[in-house]
């Protein structure tokens, strides 16, 4: 059987380092290249110590040389969107766990995954508990009126609210056929009740010591509901970037979230 070639960019943040490990204990696939802002070597070494692979902050290069079918990036949208354009045209498929994206944006790699006729998995958050999580959730709103998301992440995280509080809160609301409750404090603008998306106010935590974690807590008369999911290690991910490798190879179009892969 013919390996899945990856590419991985942002190959030395901690995603992508966990991404590199991950690859190399899949016998389907196998590590072709690693792409990163600022190289200092011309190769990189990999966790497995079966050998290195190219290296550098040239993406045509890499790209160009390594011939991989799969492009994974766990980097920032300013540095995902040109990675998307290059790796598309050269008819590259798409793993992208990258958040804070525009509609735009979106919309972009949507086009162009067509226009190149390749796959692309974008996805908010690959942790398998983390969508099951939103499925649930999606549930819940057709028969809770009221709800609200506390989202808590590390201090390094660039966006508020996450990726995945957005999401959540978009397809909670598309569940149902008529908007949220408001509260008495939701309707006053109020810069401590968190940002209103979708009629549910989202509160951004952002501290040293936490990782990943959101709440999404409904209410209704004399009862609450709360659905939590909480990330111990970013080995929770992979899983979900496997999958979405083996997948993104058989697809053309853009994929977004994981739970269209899952049959959720």
């Amino acid at each position: 059987m013919k390996q899945i070639r990856v590419v991985v960019n942002g190959a030395l943040g901690r995603m992508g380092r966990e991404v590199i490990k991950a690859v190399c204990h899949e016998p389907e696939m196998q590590v072709a290249g690693a792409i990163e802002a600022e190289v200092a070597e011309d190769f990189l070494s990999l966790p497995d110590n079966s050998g290195a692979v190219p290296f550098s902050s040239d993406l045509d290069y890499i790209l160009t040389g390594c011939r991989p079918d799969v492009l994974v990036d766990f980097t920032t949208a300013e540095a995902t969107m040109p990675a998307v354009r290059e790796a598309a045209k050269k008819g590259v498929n798409l793993v992208i766990g990258t958040t804070g994206f525009t509609t735009d944006e979106i919309s972009e790699i949507k086009r162009l995954a067509m226009a190149h006729k390749v796959g692309v998995v974008v996805a908010p958050n690959f942790a398998l508990g983390a969508v099951l999580m939103m499925h649930l959730a999606k549930i819940a709103a057709k028969y809770l009126d009221s709800a609200e998301i506390i989202e808590l992440h590390h201090h390094q995280k660039a966006d508020s609210p996450s990726g995945t509080a957005l999401a959540t809160a978009k397809a909670m609301a598309e569940a149902r056929d008529k908007p949220f409750t408001l509260s008495l404090q939701q309707k006053k603008a109020s810069d401590s009740r968190g940002k209103q998306v979708e009629d549910i106010s989202i509160h951004s935590v952002r501290l040293p010591g936490l990782m990943a974690h959101q709440q999404v807590i409904l209410g209704g008369q004399g009862q609450t509901l709360s659905i939590r999911h909480d990330t111990i290690s970013r080995e929770c991910y992979m899983p979900g970037v496997i999958l979405a490798i083996k997948e993104v190879v058989k697809r053309q179009g853009l994929i977004y979230g994981l739970d269209a892969l899952l049959g959720l």
